[in-house]
C-alpha cells in the first residue's frame, strides 16, 4: 500500500512537471528559439558589417579617368592594381598632458608641471620605439602645442604641422547621455562637423604610390581621439564617451592596404611611473 502511494506521488509529480513545461513552451514558443550554440544562430547587427569603402579609396570603386570602367568590367583589372595601396598608414594619436583647469581662456589652459613631465615621458617613449616618423600634426590649442613641442625635443627631425580641425570639442551627442547632459551646453553641430572633417583628412588608406609604411603623430585632445577611434573602427560614434584616456597617452591605429583599421593600443600610459599618470 505504501509503495502504491509513493508511485502515485511520483506519477503526479512527473505529470505536473510535464504540464509546466508544456505551459512554458506554449507561452514562449514565439519568443524563444532553441539552438545548439550561440555561434550557430548568431547574426551580427547591421552596424557590425564592415564598409570596405569607408574612406572612398577602395580601388574596386575607383574609375579610371582613361577607360571609365569599374571593377565589374573584367578588363579593368589593371586599373584596380594601379589604385591598390601597397603599404600601411600608422596613425599615432597623443593626448596632451595635464593642464590648468582653472584657465578661463585657451592661453590660460597651459600645461601644469605634471603635464610637462608627462609629455616628456611620451617623447621618450616615441623615441624608444625607433619608428621612421613621417610628420607630427598638432592641434592649435595651447596645451596640445606645448605637448607637441616637448615631444619634438626628442624627435627634432620630424616635421611639424598645425591644424585647427583637431581642436577640442563635443563631436556628437553621447549614448548613453552624461548625467548632467543638456544639449544646449554643447556645440555638437559646429564641433561635430569640424572633428568629422579631421577624420576624413587624416584617416584613409595609403596612396597607391607610397613605397613604405608611414607613421603620423597627431597631438590633440581626448574627445577628438575617442571620436576618431570610434569612426576608424566603424563603431557607432555615439559611443565615444565610453572610452577613457590618460594624459599624454598613446593611441595607435594602423590602416592596412585593404582599408582595414587595427587598434594596436588605446590610451597607453604604462611607460610612465604610476605616480605620474592622470586623466583629469
Amino acid at each position: 500500500m505504501t509503495g502504491f502511494r509513493n508511485s502515485k506521488r511520483i506519477f503526479l509529480g512527473l505529470g505536473a512537471a510535464a504540464s509546466g513545461l508544456s505551459v512554458f513552451y506554449y507561452l514562449n514558443k514565439n519568443k524563444y528559439t532553441a539552438s545548439m550554440s550561440w555561434t550557430s544562430n548568431y547574426e551580427p547587427s547591421p552596424c557590425a558589417k564592415w564598409n570596405d569603402n569607408w574612406d572612398h579609396r577602395a580601388p574596386q570603386f575607383i574609375r579610371s579617368k582613361k577607360t571609365k570602367l569599374s571593377q565589374k568590367d573584367e578588363n579593368n583589372n589593371e586599373d584596380i592594381e594601379k589604385y591598390t595601396p601597397k603599404t600601411c598608414r600608422h596613425i599615432i594619436l597623443v593626448r596632451h598632458g595635464q593642464y590648468n583647469l582653472d584657465g578661463q581662456t585657451d592661453q590660460d589652459r597651459y600645461l601644469t608641471k605634471l603635464g610637462r613631465l608627462q609629455a616628456e615621458y611620451t617623447g621618450k617613449r616615441l623615441l624608444e620605439l625607433g619608428l621612421p616618423y613621417t610628420d607630427m600634426v598638432k592641434s592649435t590649442m595651447t596645451r596640445a602645442q606645448e605637448t607637441g613641442t616637448l615631444i619634438s625635443q626628442f624627435l627634432p627631425k620630424v616635421p611639424v604641422q598645425h591644424c585647427d580641425l583637431l581642436r577640442e570639442g563635443a563631436p556628437i551627442p553621447p549614448e548613453p547621455p552624461i548625467g548632467s547632459y543638456r544639449p544646449e551646453k554643447y556645440k555638437f553641430f559646429e564641433d561635430g562637423a569640424r572633428i568629422e572633417a579631421a577624420f576624413r583628412k587624416y584617416f584613409h588608406r595609403a596612396d597607391p604610390n607610397q613605397q613604405e609604411d608611414s607613421y603620423h603623430i597627431i597631438v590633440c585632445h581626448a574627445n577628438v581621439i575617442r571620436y576618431l577611434v570610434c569612426r576608424a573602427l566603424q563603431v557607432p560614434a555615439e559611443a565615444w564617451l565610453r572610452l577613457s584616456l590618460y594624459h599624454a597617452s598613446i593611441t595607435w591605429i594602423t590602416i592596412t592596404p585593404s582599408g582595414r583599421c587595427i587598434l594596436r593600443v588605446l590610451g597607453e600610459a604604462g611607460f610612465m611611473p604610476a605616480n605620474v599618470v592622470s586623466s583629469t
